[in-house]
């Protein structure tokens, strides 16, 4: 087994998934206003670790997501956040990209940058206590989008920064997002999700990457937010199945999940209905921000200094969503 076969599988083992806390200074300021806390370095850090030191973290949390800011910071205990988050129990990680910019010759859709000195970051990165990485490519779904010029794009971005992330003993998560903005049906979804996976593994192929050591991290099948249209949860499993065994090559060890959108009991439901299924040789599992944070975040906000309170409000939804990858939660469990 290789190191970065060993560092995925630890990510993902008994059910535990990944907290994405990679936001960006000015989306955590945006959720921090939305619940009139000030949006300061050192609220953003005490959120942030009043998480990370949580008891959840030995349990159902396998890795972290950080943000350049976090991955710098020193705990209230004076280590640092990757060292407070490795003692926890858990990987530490981090979001490389450098956000999504507008496609030159495409107007209305995105590519992600970053990959400029993105090799000499990396040994930072790495240095600070990194094992894994994140990079972001984002979709629209309408009639003609996403372009060919767009999915081109985005999967050689995806694989350039595998390529260099590997190269730097690290795990790549490979976050194609299929956005749910829209009217589409979940049958567009399924198709166009289709195509941008296959085109990805495509291009990791091209740049010879060890799909043993990548960890998808994909959009669930739904249809638009705008859709008349909605699916059963049944439904949702099933073509989120179908898509993965007909687009994601056999080697890749696991899928964790991101929320999309979707609610935390709705991303939890989905998420133990896809597991409840689950007839592929795949982990499936869960890398949620808002979905994880939001019930937490709302709780603290009310008295910033409560740690146990925000940290039992945290616990459980990441239990939830551990017992979601085992396909073992079920709705009397949330009360």
């Amino acid at each position: 087994m290789s190191e970065l076969n060993n560092i995925a599988l630890r990510i993902l083992e008994n059910g535990k998934g990944i907290l994405a806390a990679d936001e960006s200074t000015g989306t955590m300021t945006k959720r921090l206003d939305a619940v009139k806390v000030p949006s300061t370095s050192e609220n953003r850090l005490l959120f942030r670790e009043t998480l990370f030191s949580s008891s959840s973290m030995m349990d159902y949390i396998g890795g972290v997501i950080l943000y350049d800011e976090t991955i710098k910071q020193k705990s209230s205990k004076k280590n640092s956040i990757p060292e407070l988050i490795s003692e926890m129990g858990s990987l530490p990680g981090i979001k490389v990209d450098t956000g999504a910019k507008v496609l030159a010759n495409s107007p209305n859709e995105k590519i992600t940058e970053g990959l400029d000195g993105l090799r000499e970051r990396l040994k930072v990165y790495n240095k600070l206590g990194a094992k894994f990485t994140k990079w972001r490519g984002i979709y629209n779904i309408s009639k003609e989008y996403p372009s060919k010029l767009s999915l081109q794009s985005n999967a050689h971005a995806l694989a350039r920064y595998s390529a260099l992330v590997q190269e730097c003993n690290m795990v790549p998560i490979v976050e194609p997002e299929v956005l749910m903005d829209g009217e589409h049906s979940a049958k567009e979804c399924y198709e166009k999700t289709s195509e941008v996976i296959k085109k990805c593994f495509e291009e990791l192929i091209l740049h010879k990457i060890d799909l043993k050591g990548v960890i998808l991290k994909p959009n669930m099948i739904l249809a638009g937010n705008k859709s008349k249209n909605k699916i059963s949860g049944e439904e949702v499993a099933n073509l989120t199945l179908e898509c993965l065994k007909n687009s994601v090559p056999q080697e890749v060890p696991g899928i964790a999940f991101l929320s999309g959108g979707q609610s935390e009991i709705e991303a939890t439901e989905n998420l133990n209905l896809i597991n409840k299924l689950n007839n592929t040789s795949f982990i499936i599992s869960y890398s949620f921000g808002r979905a994880l944070q939001q019930s937490a975040l709302k709780f603290w906000s009310q008295d910033i200094n409560n740690v146990s309170g925000t940290q039992k409000v945290f616990n459980h939804r990441a239990k939830m969503n551990t017992l979601a990858a085992q396909g073992k939660w079920s709705k009397e469990l949330e009360n």
